[in-house]
């Protein structure tokens, strides 16, 4: 797997600091849903980021180990530590 960062993926991990809806994804960046749900997967295959659902029980939100990639827009995302050492060059 390519652990190189290309441009895109630099996009999306700026908005990842915390957790975020797609649409906010989609609003900092201007990619197209589908774009930006290819590099979320392509970020998330990577380990770089990762998908995120609300748990009512905790009232917060939590990883989720499974996501629908026809769904992306379901989901909230956060970049992992390794993204964000990436991100900022490190590692």
């Amino acid at each position: 797997m390519n652990d190189e960062i290309d441009p895109l993926e630099m996009d999306v991990l700026n908005c990842l600091y915390f957790v975020e809806p797609f649409e906010t994804i989609l609003e900092e960046t201007g990619l197209s849903p589908a774009i930006a749900g290819d590099v979320l997967k392509i970020l998330i295959s990577k380990k770089w980021v990762t998908p995120m659902k609300f748990d009512e029980k905790e009232q917060e939100y939590i990883r989720s180990f499974i996501y629908d990639t026809d769904r992306m827009h379901d989901y909230r995302y956060m970049a992992t530590k390794e993204g964000l050492m990436r991100h900022n060059g490190v590692g």
